[in-house]
């Protein structure tokens, strides 16, 4: 179904709901961002350095729907800024309903390589953050009976070779994301995605590689950021009796190992 964004009427599902989405200015977060939008939701796009490409993302969102669209710029690593945030995307339209974790860091990290700067990072990126924003954000989620979303990784469930720090990050969000479905319920409901080849790293990947996961998927074709930007639509709109539950968007790379 595609959905217009031009003044949309009140039966979009996502009418009035107001959602933040950590690392929404490029890649699969805009995509996410784009999609719940067009749905209805107001959207509070945060963003760390990339203020040029959030801005114009929130002008293109506020082009089709006036005041639709927000910015908030913050450092997930700082933890302390996290309750800022939180209040800052609760009060851009007077409510919040729904948090999207999104914001990742992704490199390798090989054994004889791992140090501390490396586990801060990647294990604060992608655990770290997304539990204590939570925190920050749950009361306002609660007031509204909202969703946490987690984009967690297939490699949370099967490590990726060469990148074990990583693998151990999607992993502990894949428990935080049952645990806090536990923690909040009934009021929040806590989901996740675990996205296989959807979209591949900003370097690039080697054809030989590329080709060899593609023939390891179940459907022999890598798939896109509007696939996850439709399981993010389920979760948030069609999913009120769902907590606590990972769902792969991965062609079946994750039974083709």
């Amino acid at each position: 179904m595609v959905i217009s964004t031009d003044n949309p009427p009140a039966h979009l599902p996502l009418t009035g709901k107001a959602t933040l989405i950590t690392g929404s200015a490029r890649r699969l977060g805009a995509v996410i961002a784009r999609a719940l939008h067009a749905a209805g939701a107001n959207i509070v796009l945060h963003y760390r350095n990339s203020a040029e490409a959030a801005a114009s993302l929130a002008a293109q969102l506020n082009q089709a729907r006036p005041g639709s669209a927000v910015l908030a710029q913050c450092d997930l690593l700082d933890t302390a800024s996290l309750t800022q945030l939180a209040r800052t995307a609760a009060a851009a339209f007077g409510r919040l309903d729904i948090l999207v974790n999104n914001a990742s860091t992704f490199y390798p990290t090989p054994m004889s390589e791992i140090d501390g700067k490396a586990w801060d990072d990647l294990i604060g990126t992608n655990l770290k953050a997304p539990l204590f924003l939570a925190q920050a954000v749950a009361p306002a989620l609660h007031e509204n009976r909202g969703l946490i979303l987690n984009l967690v990784d297939i490699h949370g469930m099967r490590p990726l070779r060469r990148h074990p720090v990583y693998s151990i990050a999607k992993a502990g969000l894949i428990m935080l994301t049952k645990s806090l479905a536990r923690e909040l319920g009934p009021q929040v409901r806590v989901n996740a995605i675990a996205p296989g080849p959807v979209m591949w790293p900003e370097g690039g990947v080697d054809e030989v590689l590329r080709k060899r996961i593609i023939d390891r998927t179940a459907l022999k074709r890598s798939g896109s950021p509007a696939d996850i930007a439709r399981a993010a639509l389920y979760f948030a709109c069609e999913a009120p009796f769902v907590t606590g539950q990972i769902l792969a968007v991965d062609g079946g790379r994750s039974i083709g190992w």
